[in-house]
């Protein structure tokens, strides 16, 4: 499908293409800033073409969605269902701040994870995404906020490494082709066998972001079903490996389930299975979704779980979700879910 869009093509191989039209070589490079820059939906934009080949070019297909709705939370936080071109909807998020535009973009259609407590995973699984229509997600997001987009968190539906081809292709084409640092990139996973080794045998700078949710083996399986199948400690293990590899530190994300996983000794019982490496903890009280049960923590709670992992010398930040009554936090989005559904 990738090779049928001109989204997500580097210059060369923008050069390349206009060439193989019959098109001199410059016309590669004029259309690769109207297609990153200004955000062309379609070649019959380009107005710097010859008006008779942009009229035979019209149809050929850019990759771009249609945003099928948008929803502005409270807090600014702007949800996207966007439809594809196979007529399928994904979900993405823009969350502007006073200094930065932040995407949350998704890698799949649904999500074969079936996390017990996220609202994605409850909806089952399509497909997975192109690398364009990851980028089509970015571009999407700075055309709508009209500015620059600044960050990208690979935090949206599915399970990034299950896609890892095409989500490393993205990485490249958000870094060389729209302009954005590597490390302003986040790949989240929940966890997957071999998957973080893999990874990492890529050498990017973005930043690596598992979400564990749990201090121990019981927990993670409660919680997260594919863990049966990879143990916590062989998890954290893999983790170890990846900075070792890349030199880069780890993010653990870490939702905080009321009299779940949440108390101190839950906390003190993490802290001592990741201490020793190069690692930060999210703390993300819970976002409530209708199909899950679950409770989100007092702040009290909140509190005193990051108090004792500081105590204990790991890296901690406490997360409050943005978008959350536009059901577009983290654990929020849904697969396919259309206004009213």
């Amino acid at each position: 499908m990738s090779q049928q869009v001109l989204l997500s093509k580097s210059l060369p191989e923008l050069v390349s293409w206009v060439q193989e039209q019959g098109q001199p070589a410059y016309r590669g490079k004029q259309l690769h800033q109207w297609i990153y820059s200004k955000g062309i939906h379609s070649l019959d934009s380009v107005t710097v073409f010859p008006k008779q080949w942009r009229d035979k070019m019209s149809d050929y297909p850019v990759g771009r969605s249609i945003v099928h709705h948008r929803q502005i939370a409270s807090d600014k936080t702007r949800k996207y269902l966007l439809q594809l071109k196979d007529g399928s909807i994904i979900e993405t998020v823009g969350i502007p701040s006073s200094k930065r535009l932040t995407v949350c973009v998704s890698t799949q259609i649904g999500c074969p994870m079936a996390c017990d407590f996220c609202a994605t995973g409850k909806g089952g699984f399509e497909r997975n995404l192109q690398a364009y229509e990851i980028v089509d997600q970015v571009l999407t997001v700075a055309e709508d906020f009209g500015q620059r987009v600044s960050n990208v968190v690979f935090m949206g539906m599915g399970e990034p490494l299950i896609n890892l081809e095409q989500v490393v292709d993205s990485v490249i084409s958000l870094n060389q082709n729209v302009g954005i640092g590597q490390r302003n990139l986040t790949i989240s996973t929940v966890g997957l066998p071999k998957k973080i080794a893999e990874l990492a045998q890529y050498q990017l700078q973005v930043t690596l972001a598992v979400s564990i949710h749990a201090s121990n083996q019981a927990i993670r399986e409660q919680l997260v079903p594919s863990a049966k199948h990879y143990p916590f400690n062989e998890l954290l293990s893999d983790c170890r490996n990846y900075v070792k590899t890349t030199g880069r530190r780890i993010s653990f994300e870490y939702i905080l389930l009321a009299g779940v996983n949440d108390s101190t000794a839950h906390a003190q019982e993490l802290a001592q299975k990741i201490k020793g490496f190069q690692c930060h903890v999210n703390v993300i009280p819970y976002n409530p979704v209708q199909e899950a049960s679950y409770r989100r923590p007092s702040p009290d709670s909140v509190k005193s779980f990051s108090d004792a992992l500081e105590k204990m010398g790991i890296a901690v930040t406490v997360r409050y979700s943005r978008g959350l009554d536009a059901d577009a936090a983290c654990g929020q989005l849904r697969a396919s879910r259309l206004p009213g559904t």
